[in-house]
Order: structure tokens, then C-alpha cells, then sequence
């Protein structure tokens, strides 16, 4: 099919549509919105349930109970909102049952803005619920990605039975690009064979997160687990650029990997060899390959729209054997290529020395930055 040019929340949604998705259970909130508005006007036309629910705590228990079904269900929202879902995540996780949720990132704590975030990295990627359970989070990096992205975690929900997470910040769920929709898939007919689907003719299907003895809580957690090790074998996901050759890598993800390749673009002009890498799978991490890219650079430099969260995945990887250095932007605040331009002609030049927390001499840094009116 030809590209068109295409809004980021809208594409995300028709995306899922074209995936089969049968289910969509949601609450408005920006930046998210137009995600739900767009199954709104589409889902009831193709026969599929749209149900814009009292609240995102009703939404995400709505969504359990669809799942439970073996049908394709999802949600969409925003940083609160996810943060009512939660409770409801963590069943739907120890139920073990494929749901896709899609969370379109925005500036905080607490009710914050609207504007792009990436602040919600621990609540994504570290199972933000209570108990023992492992996300599948996926965080593209365009438009086009995205719209890969939300086919790909329907199957990886599905075969792992498992809560998948596509995360992306508000620029993605607001710009337009040319992009390409996939052809529409065909509703599967058949039902899996653990669904709850009448039983008629069979033993009936039991799903609960409930488990009272420790011992079968126990069991069902270590399942779980083994089957977590499986997706960190087979699902890892990354992509590099101008990295051969580089003596800084710089790893970013989302937009702020995006924003990083241009102005690596830039500095390869001034002859600073440097490189990205960008995980895709943000859960599993792709630790194996960045710890052999540890082994051929010289310092790392990690770019985030937050206060320094991936930054802990990276130092628990690389283990102190090169410098590692950080720069972030809160609140919403998107860095710029220059921004990044100009913290990796610091890092080339080796004008500091690392020592301890790399959040400290970042900070201070902002801050300056800050109150001098560098906005």
C-alpha cells in the first residue's frame, strides 16, 4: 500500500484495527485521545465492541474481562491513566492472558501537562503493578515503527500470554508522517484453547490470578518467570547507527533517539565518531549488546526525556568499565538537537570527570541552563 500522511494516534489505532483487534475499552486523555476517538468512528462500523468506559480503573477491568474471551482487546492512555490501571494490569498478568495496552507518555508527577514525556519508564518497564510479573514493553521510534509495533505486540501478547506495552511520548501520538498502514488481517475464528467460552461439550476453562495457597502462588509465579526467560531469548529488539567506528555511543530511545541521530549527524561533520544505540525492547533489554559496545567505546552518553531512568538499566550493565554520562530534559521538555549537539562536544572534549552519580554534574548543568533563560 502507498504511504499517507498520517497523525501518530490515528495510525496507532487504525494499526490495531488492521492487527484484529475485536476490543477496544478506553477513557479519553491527552495526549491519547484521538486514539479513542478513532475507534470510536471505527469499531462499531466493522461489527467490534467500543466501550469509552466510566473511568481508566473501569476501562482496564473491562479489558480483563474480554481477554479472559481469547479475543484481541487493548487500551490506550495516558501517564495517570496507566497509573489507575495498574492494579488491573497486575491481574491481568497473573491470569495469564494477552492483552496489548498503549501508553502515549506525558509530563509529571501527578496530573502534570500534556507535553511529551518519557517519565513513565520505571512504571513501563519494571512492572509498575504489585507482585512478580514481566511486561513486554515496546517503544518505537516513528510513526511508521509504531504502527509495526502494535501488530507485533498483539503476536508477542499472544504467544506469551503476556502484557504488552507500546510506549510512546506525546510528540509520536501528535505528529503527522508519511507512513504505511498494513493490509487488513482476518478475524480469527477459532478461540484458544484456554478462553472462556462456554462449555458446552468440554471441562470448563478456569482463569484467576487468585492462588490463597502460597505454595500454588509460588508455582504460578516461577511459570511465569520461565516463561519470561523465554521472551528474553527469543524477543530482543534493538537498532544501532554509526556505531563501527564510534568512541562515544549514545543510548536513547523513543524520540530522544531521534532527536540524538541528528545531531550525531552533525557531530560526525566535525569528525567526533560517534554512535546510537537504540533498544527497542525496552523490556526485555537488550543488555548483551550493549555490554559488547561497552567493550569498544570510550564513554557512553544516555539521553532521556526524564530525570535518569534507563540510565540505571545501562550501569547495571556496563559495571563502571567506561564513563558513563547523562542528559535529560523534564517536565515535558523536548531536547533539542542542538542541546545534544552540544553535550557531546563536552563528552569528546573530556572537559569532566565522572565521578559518582552522573545525575549530579547533569543537574547542575540544567539548572544553569535553566535560569540563565536557555528556553
Amino acid at each position: 500500500m502507498a504511504k499517507e500522511l498520517l497523525k501518530g494516534n490515528e495510525a496507532f489505532a487504525e494499526a490495531a484495527i488492521r492487527a484484529g483487534v475485536e476490543g477496544f475499552f478506553g477513557y479519553p486523555i491527552t495526549p491519547s485521545t484521538e486514539f479513542l476517538e478513532h475507534m470510536a468512528r471505527r469499531m462499531p462500523k466493522l461489527g467490534r465492541a467500543f466501550v469509552q468506559a466510566e473511568s481508566e480503573v473501569a476501562a482496564i477491568n473491562m479489558v480483563y474481562g474480554a481477554a479472559c474471551t481469547g479475543k484481541r482487546v487493548m487500551t490506550a492512555s495516558s501517564s495517570p491513566g496507566l497509573s489507575l490501571m495498574m492494579e488491573g494490569i497486575s491481574y491481568i498478568a497473573g491470569t495469564e492472558i494477552p492483552v496489548v495496552v498503549v501508553n502515549v507518555m506525558r509530563g509529571g508527577p501527578g496530573l502534570g501537562n500534556i507535553a511529551p514525556s518519557q517519565g513513565d519508564y520505571y512504571q513501563m518497564v519494571k512492572g509498575g503493578g504489585h507482585g512478580d510479573y514481566f511486561p513486554i514493553v515496546l517503544a518505537p521510534a516513528s510513526v511508521q515503527e509504531a504502527i509495526d509495533s502494535i501488530a507485533l505486540a498483539f503476536d508477542l501478547a499472544e504467544k506469551y500470554r503476556s502484557v504488552v506495552h507500546v510506549i510512546v511520548d506525546g510528540n509520536m501520538g501528535q505528529m503527522m508522517e508519511p507512513a504505511e498502514l498494513p493490509p487488513m488481517r482476518e478475524i480469527p475464528t477459532e478461540s484458544p484453547p484456554w478462553a472462556v467460552t462456554g462449555a458446552k461439550g468440554r471441562n470448563p476453562n478456569i482463569l484467576t490470578s487468585i492462588y490463597i495457597d502460597p505454595v500454588d502462588e509460588e508455582v504460578t509465579d516461577l511459570r511465569l518467570l520461565k516463561r519470561w526467560k523465554e521472551v528474553e531469548k527469543n524477543e530482543v529488539r534493538y537498532e544501532e547507527y554509526e556505531l563501527e567506528d564510534a568512541k562515544i555511543a549514545i543510548v536513547a530511545f523513543g524520540t530522544s533517539a531521534r532527536v540524538a541521530s541528528s545531531a550525531i549527524h552533525d557531530a560526525r561533520e566535525e569528525g567526533i565518531k560517534v554512535g546510537l544505540f537504540r533498544p527497542v525492547t525496552l523490556a526485555p533489554y537488550p543488555q548483551k549488546r550493549l555490554d559488547e559496545i561497552a567493550q569498544q567505546v570510550e564513554r557512553i552518553l544516555v539521553i532521556e526525556m526524564n530525570s535518569g531512568m534507563m540510565l540505571d538499566d545501562v550501569q547495571r550493565v556496563v559495571q563502571g568499565r567506561v564513563p558513563i554520562e547523562f542528559y535529560g530534559r523534564m517536565g515535558g521538555i523536548t531536547p533539542l538537537p542542538g542541546e545534544i549537539l552540544e553535550e557531546i562536544r563536552r563528552v569528546a572534549a573530556n572537559e569532566d570527570e565522572v565521578e559518582g552519580d552522573p545525575r549530579n554534574e547533569w543537574m547542575t548543568r540544567l539548572e544553569k541552563k535553566i535560569m540563565g533563560g536557555g528556553e
